[in-house]
C-alpha cells in the first residue's frame, strides 16, 4: 500500500470588505521518487493548481459583477464556492484508484457537481482504462445491462427515458475500482433529475 497524502488549497477572497469567493481544493500526493509516482504528484497537483488559478481569476472576477448587481438591486450577498475533495477507492500494489467530486456554486438556484476520476498502474507508470479490466470485448454490453438491471429496483428516480441515456451519455473515462470490483458512475443531470445526485452503478 502507497502512502498517500492530502494536500490543501483553500483561501477566502474579499471584494469591498466582504468575502465573495471560498474555495477548498484537495489533491493527492504519494510519498516517494519513482518514476510512477512522480507523474501522478505532478498531474494531480496541476489540476489542483488550474482550478485555483481559474477561481481566483475567472470565478472571481465573476463573483465581484454578482457582487455589484445585488448591492445596487438591494439583494444579499451571495458568496462564491469551489469545494474539490478527492476518495481513494482502491491502494493495492501500487495500483490507486480514486475520484473527484468537484461543486461550483456561481450564483443560481444552486450549485453543480462535476465528478472525475483516475485510476493508475504506478509500478507501470501509466493509466489503467476500463477495456483493459475486462477480457470479453463485449463487455460494455454487459455493463449496460447490469445497469439498467440496477436501475429497475427502484426506476423512479431516473428519467424516463433511462435506457437510451444509459447509452448515450455513458463515459469510459467515469469509472473507478473498489474491493468489490468496477463502480461506473453518470453525471449529475445524465440520466436522472439534479436531485438523484450522481448515480453510481458496481459491475
Amino acid at each position: 500500500m502507497l502512502k498517500i497524502n492530502k494536500k490543501i488549497l483553500e483561501k477566502s477572497l474579499k471584494y469591498d470588505g466582504n468575502v465573495i469567493l471560498k474555495y477548498h481544493i484537495e489533491y493527492p500526493e504519494i510519498e516517494g521518487s519513482s518514476a510512477g509516482i512522480v507523474n501522478f504528484n505532478k498531474e494531480n497537483q496541476k489540476m489542483a493548481l488550474d482550478l485555483q488559478k481559474r477561481s481566483e481569476q475567472e470565478l472571481y472576477n465573476e463573483a465581484i459583477k454578482t457582487y455589484k448587481y445585488n448591492k445596487q438591486n438591494g439583494y444579499p450577498l451571495m458568496v462564491f464556492e469551489v469545494n474539490r475533495v478527492f476518495k481513494i477507492t482502491l491502494n493495492v500494489d501500487d495500483i490507486v484508484s480514486l475520484y473527484y467530486d468537484e461543486y461550483i456554486f456561481d450564483g443560481g438556484a444552486h450549485g453543480t457537481t462535476l465528478r472525475t476520476s483516475e485510476t493508475w498502474d504506478i509500478r507501470e507508470n501509466k493509466k489503467i482504462e476500463l477495456y483493459q479490466l475486462f477480457k470479453n470485448p463485449y463487455f460494455l454490453q454487459n455493463i449496460f445491462k447490469q445497469i439498467n438491471s440496477q436501475i429497475e429496483k427502484n426506476p423512479s428516480i431516473y428519467f424516463e427515458d433511462n435506457c437510451k441515456m444509459v447509452i448515450d451519455n455513458f463515459n469510459p473515462k467515469s469509472f473507478f475500482i473498489t474491493n468489490k470490483g468496477v463502480s461506473v458512475y453518470y453525471q449529475q443531470y445524465d440520466i436522472a433529475p439534479y436531485s438523484s445526485g450522481i448515480r453510481v452503478f458496481e459491475i
